[in-house]
């Protein structure tokens, strides 16, 4: 279904039944909230059957539940505010077990994230990185972190790599301003997406660079951008951003980058050793046990 899911129940809303009816005004009224709840727990709020709510989404033109409430979920990925997600979080994660409930969400966006990213779109990531003149790598708000761990360790493997700060839109395009064929953008944004990182891949794109976008769905502004989608799941419906699955897809690019770099790896990190014992970095195994 490619219109808008509210629009779309409130053009059927004249052929739904008493029941039907029910479920539709919630969903216009409380889309935020029904996109994280079960068939049963829908029902149950609206005061109709678990079976009520699956034929609802058949009328809707949905092989099922889930697939109204993915229609959903990727409809507000966007849209919701800090304040909304807090209160869905209120009613996804509750107050007890938390630990338990927020490790087992994020279990289950990395097997998500196992599930839906292209592998194709992953190794041609990999080579691409390989061989650009140059590396941009772009994260704003709490995507910074990741961009700047991708750049601690790809600092490391090469002399071309440019985290770009995104302090203000003016800062950013001079830092990019020579972005060009034969270089890579490696841009991160979760939802609520940034309009910078956006801007800043299509200049690069235009710019005939190569665009690497990790994000966490196909309708994401940064995959018209990109030679190469890298999916990793971000769906926490809450003021924290769950970094976890983005943070070990970057792991996977980072290790698979460096399995081929491995011999250029060997000399650095030798050469790191000898500086980090040198300038005494690091606690020696041998003062630990004094």
């Amino acid at each position: 279904m490619n219109q808008d899911i509210l629009a779309a129940i409130s053009g059927k809303m004249a052929t739904l039944s008493k029941g039907q009816k029910l479920i539709a005004n919630y969903i216009l009224n409380h889309y935020e909230k029904a996109a994280f709840m079960t068939a049963s727990k829908l029902g149950q709020i609206v005061g109709v059957s678990e079976s009520t709510v699956v034929r609802f989404a058949f009328e809707l033109e949905y092989d099922g539940y889930p697939g109204l409430q993915k229609a959903l979920q990727e409809m507000i990925r966007n849209r919701l505010t800090t304040v909304q997600r807090l209160e869905v979080a209120n009613e996804q994660i509750g107050s007890e077990e938390i630990l338990d409930k927020v490790l087992n969400l994020d279990i289950e966006k990395i097997r998500k994230t196992l599930e839906e990213t292209s592998r194709a779109d992953f190794d041609g990531a990999v080579n691409s990185i390989l061989n650009a003149r140059n590396i941009y790598i772009l994260g704003s708000r709490s995507a910074a972190t990741l961009a700047r761990f991708i750049s601690y360790y790809f600092t490391l493997m090469f002399e071309n790599v440019r985290l770009v700060h995104t302090t203000s839109s003016s800062e950013m395009f001079e830092q990019i301003m020579r972005v060009g064929e034969n270089d890579i953008m490696i841009g991160i944004s979760f939802p609520r997406y940034s309009k910078k990182t956006v801007s800043a891949l299509n200049f690069a794109k235009n710019n005939g660079a190569k665009v690497i976008a990790i994000t966490d769905s196909a309708s994401s502004p940064l995959v018209k951008e990109a030679d190469y989608f890298l999916q990793a799941r971000s769906d926490m419906a809450s003021f924290v951003d769950s970094l976890v699955a983005p943070l070990s897809l970057i792991n996977a690019l980072v290790v698979a980058v460096g399995l081929k770099k491995s011999e250029d790896l060997k000399q650095v990190f030798n050469k790191l050793e000898n500086i980090w014992d040198k300038y005494d970095v690091y606690e020696k195994a041998e003062d630990l046990h004094l």
